[in-house]
């Protein structure tokens, strides 16, 4: 018998293959899955997830009508509440509704809820939700007004730092950055905040300032401790001075350019200041002295100028400048010589050459008054006035006083006759103001008396008081002029001797604005008597020529009060 292998086992005919069946099942899993997940979609699709909030409202597995209505509820009243717009610099109450704002209900349920097969929306609601902004409705113009209205609450302008050596003290003090409120980037602030919070930080963008902190600090470092770390020696013509920083500190500048930089620089004139007055106390520099003319009666001496010696500019603002800025604190310094304004050869070639004008006045003999005009014309006698300087009356006669031999004599007070210590001396006054119209001074300071007098000329005369009525008068000729002055018991006469320049002519006008005295009886105690004279006015001027030409006319005009008819009682 012929045995036939496995013939007894059971046959596979009619089954489908192993691989089919697996197909088959892997299939059915695979639609029973897409069913539950489309299932789930469906399910899901009008429903907030749960554990959703927004603005703090709990809206969570909730249809979107009843997420819609939830949210109406709680946060309906919101557009009424005032919001707190808060920066750095300060804060401003709004009202929502009145700037624009306003929560889309719809538009913020919507994003929630809706049908979709995408795995990580769907999973997210399976799981469970989480805090979602609102929607926010913005009236950006509306918006953008109320930021700028408030600007002045909101922003902050940068704080410029500080970096000073006054006194020789180094003192910073550090910028503040300011900030300017973003109205785009505040927009999305409220978006994301509102209505959740009540205050919102606004969106800003810093303000820099124009010099940083490390500017400062470097300046600082590089610079100043360096300046005003110790003193600074200034040797020069021998000599040596020793300067503080807080001496020099206000020298030094320290203001920043437009890129914010710090380059320090000295201050020229201040350091040249600075300098000159430690050079001065140790004798560096020396003045230089004009030569002085004496006068033997009219015969000339003259003693010699003396140069000086100054300080070099260029070299003391480049030096101590150098010294000031770094650890050597030596700056050596040039010097120059100084001449004098009035030298020995000016003065010996300016010396008088000659009368260039005289001028005589007359007096009662015997007067307590003549005394006095003998005394100022002899302190004044001699004076010697460098081409180009000044003669001033008082500042050579001083205040007269008893004590200097002055005595009590008449003078005019307040347009009336009285009495004075000095009295007289306006005759003398009036002869040099005369003899300086006739040699062509320029007439520098003068004053008419109240009233006219005759022994002077019309207008041509010139009362003075210590200290406030002025006689003065500058010498534009090309010499020096000698004042020699005679006073006899009748009559002083001024004569000035130096180079002539000018030709004078006096002009002068007839009288005009006439007025009458006044009569009046007076009991009072030290009370003149004194004759009417009338009030009037008049042009003087004089005509200087050279050479026969006229190189410069002048007008003045003189105005005389009336001289009352008082009667002593």
């Amino acid at each position: 018998m012929t045995l036939e292998p496995f013939s007894d086992l059971p046959s596979d005919e009619g089954r489908p293959p192993a691989r089919a069946r697996m197909l088959l099942v892997t299939g059915l899993v695979l639609l029973t899955l897409a069913v539950a997940y489309g299932g789930a979609a469906w399910w899901f699709a009008d429903r907030v997830a749960r554990g959703t909030t927004v603005a703090g409202v709990d809206i969570g597995a909730q249809t979107a009508d009843e997420a819609s209505v939830t949210l109406t509820t709680e946060l309906g009243g919101a557009e009424d509440e005032p919001v707190t717009l808060s920066s750095s610099a300060g804060s401003v109450e709004v009202v929502p509704r009145e700037v624009g704002l306003a929560l889309d209900v719809d538009g913020t349920v919507e994003p929630l809820v809706g049908f979709t097969l995408e795995p990580a929306t769907l999973w997210h609601k399976v799981v469970g939700g989480t805090a979602e902004p609102a929607s926010v409705v913005v009236d950006e113009a509306a918006f953008g007004e109320v930021v700028e209205e408030a600007r002045d609450e909101l922003d902050a302008e940068p704080v410029e730092g500080s970096l000073s050596v006054e006194g020789g003290t180094v003192t910073l003090e550090n910028p503040v950055t300011g900030t300017r409120t973003d109205t785009e980037g505040t927009i999305d602030a409220v978006r994301a905040s509102w209505p959740g919070r009540d205050t919102v930080t606004v969106s800003a963008e810093p303000l820099e300032p124009t010099v940083s902190s490390d500017e400062l600090n470097r300046v600082r470092t590089e610079f100043a401790d360096v300046a005003v770390s110790a003193p600074v020696t200034v040797e020069a013509n021998g000599k040596s001075a020793e300067i503080a920083p807080s001496a020099f500190a206000s020298a030094i500048v320290l203001t920043p350019a437009e890129d914010g930089t710090i380059t320090p620089r000295a201050d020229e004139e201040k350091l040249l200041e600075v300098v000159r007055e430690a050079a001065e106390d140790a004798a560096i520099e020396v003045q230089p002295k004009d030569a002085v003319v004496t006068f033997k009666g009219r015969t000339p001496s003259v003693k010699d100028s003396v140069n000086g010696v100054s300080l070099e500019e260029e070299s003391v603002v480049t030096e101590v400048w150098k010294a000031i800025g770094s650890d050597s604190r030596t700056a050596v310094v040039e010097t120059t010589e100084v001449e004098p304004e009035f030298t020995t050869a000016r003065a010996e070639a300016t010396l008088p050459k000659g009368k260039i004008s005289s001028f005589t006045t007359y007096y009662q003999p015997g007067q307590s008054r003549v005394s006095n005009i003998k005394l100022a014309s002899k302190t004044i006698s001699g004076t010697y006035i460098p081409p180009g300087e000044q003669f001033s009356m008082n500042a050579v006669l001083g205040e007269r006083t008893a004590a200097k031999g002055y005595v009590e004599a008449g003078v005019i007070a307040y347009g009336r006759a009285a009495n004075n210590v000095g009295g007289g001396i306006s005759q003398v006054s009036t002869t040099i103001f005369n003899a300086a119209f006739f040699s062509g001074m320029q007439l520098d300071a003068w004053t008419p008396h109240f009233y006219y007098i005759s022994r002077y000329p019309e207008g041509r005369e010139a009362t003075i008081s210590w200290p406030d009525l002025h006689n003065k008068f500058t010498n534009v000729t090309d010499g020096g002029v000698l004042i020699e002055i005679v006073a006899t018991d009748t009559s002083i006469t001024v004569n000035f001797y130096g180079t002539k320049k000018y030709d004078v002519e006096a002009t002068k006008s007839k009288r005009y604005n006439i007025k009458a005295p006044t009569k009046i009886i007076d009991d009072a105690e030290g009370c003149v008597d004194q004759s009417p004279v009338e009030g009037f006015s008049v042009d003087v001027g004089r005509i200087l020529k050279q050479d026969g030409k006229v190189v410069k006319t002048e007008k003045y005009t003189t105005n005389y009060d009336p001289e009352d008819d008082v009667t002593c009682i």
